[in-house]
């Protein structure tokens, strides 16, 4: 897994330099981690969160990029629902660890449309 996987941490080539056989999206900054690729998903829902909750819809906007990105890697809808909750509750444990006593309102919204569309 690339375990930081983010808007930020995609970057488009320019077709000019592109080798042979690259698609034109280039990940970086990867933390190697073996896992589950549900894993993953979390930090993609997060980011640009503003643009989630500008469409008006949160639930939906969560489900639509949820159900997208498992389309595009391949994975059962239901798995990537399990291991992003998954995700929530390890961040959430972390934070705990911090000291907070609440999930960040992004996480909460995430874990609430996720488990609205199980």
């Amino acid at each position: 897994m690339h375990w930081d996987l983010h808007y930020d941490n995609v970057l488009a080539q320019h077709p000019s330099s592109q080798p042979a056989g690259r698609t034109r999206w280039l990940a970086i900054d990867p933390k190697p981690l073996a896992g589950h690729p549900g894993f993953e998903l979390l930090p993609a829902l997060r980011n640009r969160w503003d643009d989630v909750v500008a469409t008006g819809n949160v639930p939906r906007a969560v489900n639509y990029r949820l159900h997208l990105m498992a389309e595009v890697i391949g994975l059962d809808r239901r798995q990537a629902i399990a291991w992003t909750l998954g995700r929530v509750l390890q961040n959430a444990l972390w934070d705990i660890e911090d000291g907070a006593s609440t999930l960040q309102p992004e996480q909460a919204a995430i874990a609430h449309a996720l488990l609205d569309i199980r």
